[in-house]
């Protein structure tokens, strides 16, 4: 760097996970190509990690948001390498690998081998009370079921609801795949979007016209676990929670750069010279070469308005639905059901006011004492948004209710702890994708601006680390010069 070149700034707003990762990828950078760069991060709150964090309760380790990850999306993973607690990563326990899905009242197991939408075995769906034996049949013409026609302009997304019925029948959807995928998204699924969530179902119906034969023909080339439901042998988290990769980001990050906790960013401009100006209210404004914004949709939209009103409209029409997650403690004495699974999701026609319940400490070691179970119970979603109008007390009577007459639950809880999720989980609707299109579009028009969170590419651990990581690699290379000595050997590689 020659003498007058002074040192990029760049700032980073919003210390979840994606901001995080932004701002620990940024300073790989600067480390890799000695340049010398400045790097804030912001936060609103007064501690890193967003929604998620875990929480030691009466002997209980509870999460807060997420309790794993998948690993068959690499970023999370190599994520913990490269933090070096990759040794500390656990899998789910064998002994409860599946699912449950409640039945006329009751839970009932999926069949061995539902992966989400598609039946790769005959038998335990034929054996399976979940379907009428008219359902069953429609289940198993899918196999002669032609491709759908694309329309015009070579557009094959479909909704989640048209897709199952189109290849499925109503009754895998209603009974099966809406509790099951709504248990990842809490949309709503004649809105929801398959091509921008499941879009390897579309991909085999195109190579492979039948779900049921591409899944058969994938059995027999890699032996599969042993499992129902999500692919839970795909899943990790560390020993001690997913805090420990929080915690262990957040210190790394807290080296490489400025931390600013508690310091909301109240706007967003940016100059002629295409620098940007970052507004608060009990500060003076400050001046950054670049931003990666790490927020919410909506949260973004605003803080741009005066910027690009025609980008703020964009993002503002990504919706978002809120949850809240009743975390519980029980002795197993106090349950007549063995709560032998990993969980429970629970369809819309069954007219319950839970979404699903997951079994913690039956996927992870370490998360109860002994004798006893953690559950977590899902409420609210797009599709009974009103539950999260009643107050926590009132929520946390809903779910014991539910549990009771479900479970079998009795006696007092452990312990009980509410979370809720306001405006957090970004709703993948029909035209999803062409819409981030346009806000990509958009983003490229205003030199030193990025986009980051899990409002446009994926809502789990490793997408949003992914989309943070990837939007500091896009500002690196468009803000900080290359030195001389290293521009030919690895800058492009970027």
């Amino acid at each position: 760097m020659s003498g007058n070149e002074r040192p990029r700034r760049i700032a980073v707003i919003g210390g979840g996970f994606s901001g995080l990762a932004a701002a620990n990828r940024l300073g790989e950078l600067r480390q890799e190509h000695d340049t010398p760069c400045e790097i804030t991060l912001f936060d609103a709150n007064d501690r890193f990690g967003g929604v998620l964090g875990t929480v030691n309760i009466g002997g209980y380790r509870v999460e807060t948001g997420a309790d794993s990850f998948i690993t068959n999306k690499p970023w999370a993973v190599d994520l913990c390498k490269r933090l070096g607690i990759a040794d500390r990563l656990i899998s789910t326990d064998e002994t409860y690998r599946r699912s449950l899905v409640l039945h006329r009242g009751r839970p009932v197991p999926v069949p061995d081998g539902f992966m989400l939408m598609t039946p790769a075995k005959v038998w335990p769906v034929l054996r399976s009370p979940l379907f009428s034996w008219t359902g069953k049949i429609r289940m198993g013409l899918e196999t002669i079921v032609p491709r759908r026609r694309s329309s015009e302009g070579g557009d094959d997304d479909e909704s989640l609801a048209d897709f199952v019925r189109r290849r499925f029948g109503n009754e895998a959807l209603e009974r099966l795949v809406q509790p099951l995928v709504g248990g990842i998204y809490t949309s709503d699924p004649e809105k929801l979007s398959l091509r921008a969530t499941l879009s390897r179902f579309l991909d085999m119906e195109r190579d492979h016209r039948s779900l049921i034969l591409a899944s058969r023909k994938q059995q027999r080339n890699q032996p599969t676990e042993r499992s129902s439901g999500a692919r839970y042998g795909l899943f990790a988290t560390p020993d001690e929670g997913i805090s420990v990769l929080v915690n262990a980001l957040a210190e790394r990050v807290q080296e490489l750069a400025d931390c600013q906790l508690g310091k909301p960013v109240t706007s967003v401009r940016q100059r002629e010279d295409s620098r940007w100006i970052l507004g608060f209210s009990d500060a003076d404004d400050v001046e950054f070469d670049a931003v990666v914004m790490a927020l919410p949709a909506w949260r973004a939209a605003g803080l741009l308005d005066d910027t690009d009103s025609e980008l703020a409209g964009l993002l503002s029409e990504i919706e978002y639905a809120s949850t809240a997650i009743v975390v519980s403690g029980h002795r197993l004495a106090d349950i007549q059901h063995p709560m032998d699974a990993f969980g429970m999701v629970v369809p819309a026609i069954e007219k319950r006011r839970i979404l699903a319940v997951s079994m913690t400490s039956r996927k992870f070691p370490g998360r109860a004492p002994d004798g006893c179970i953690q559950l977590r119970t899902f409420v609210g979603g797009a599709m009974q948004p009103e539950e999260l109008d009643a107050t926590d007390e009132e929520i946390t009577d809903v779910v014991q209710q539910e549990l009771a007459e479900i479970f079998g639950v009795c006696g007092e809880p452990d312990f009980v702890h509410v979370a809720r999720w306001n405006r957090a989980m970004p709703q993948y609707h029909l035209g999803h994708l062409e819409r981030v299109r346009h806000i990509e579009d958009r983003v490229r028009n205003h030199r030193g601006l990025a986009l980051a969170g899990n409002a446009f590419h994926g809502v789990g651990v490793p997408d949003v680390i992914h989309r943070g990581e990837t939007s500091a690699e896009t500002i690196w290379k468009t803000i900080v010069p290359p030195r001389a000595d290293v521009a030919r050997r690895d800058y492009n590689s970027v």
